[in-house]
């Protein structure tokens, strides 16, 4: 389940200071398998439930850079959009995203270089009203001027 505000691009010339973006998502044991699948990373306290009922979790979680991705999706697909340069990302996981979970992940403005297209951006995801993730953006925002 995914629940998305409209998609598409915001100029730099368009984007302004508290500007807010975000996707809703359920993280489901296929998105797990599947990010395990394209990453690589197949530690078990992703898939083996018996493994992670024996960890600090216990039980299952989802790859941190999965939840990541949200964050990514939101900059990619809504603020700014289509055509946006990712510069540098910062990550703070603060809890577990559990199979089944909703993530609500958003991204604020936080700063604008309109000369350089640079955009700062203020990242976060939550579960049940409460940060598992934190973080700034910096991206290169398109520009609608054609000169």
């Amino acid at each position: 389940m995914l629940d998305n505000m409209p998609r598409g691009t915001i100029t730099i010339e368009e984007i302004e200071m508290g500007m807010t973006r975000h996707l809703r998502k359920v993280v489901t044991d296929e998105d797990i398998e599947m990010f395990a699948q394209v990453s690589t990373d197949r530690n078990p306290v992703h898939l083996d439930d018996d493994y992670a009922q024996d960890t600090i979790f216990e039980g299952r979680i989802a790859h941190g850079m999965l939840t990541a991705g949200l964050i990514s999706a939101v900059i990619g697909e809504q603020l700014p959009g289509h055509g946006t340069v990712y510069m540098g990302q910062t990550l703070k996981f603060l809890g577990p995203v559990r199979p089944g979970d909703m993530v609500h992940a958003e991204v604020e403005v936080v700063g604008i270089e309109h000369g350089k297209r640079r955009v700062q951006l203020d990242c976060r995801c939550l579960v049940n009203g409460k940060k598992v993730l934190i973080g700034e953006a910096t991206v290169l925002a398109p520009s609608g001027k054609f000169d």
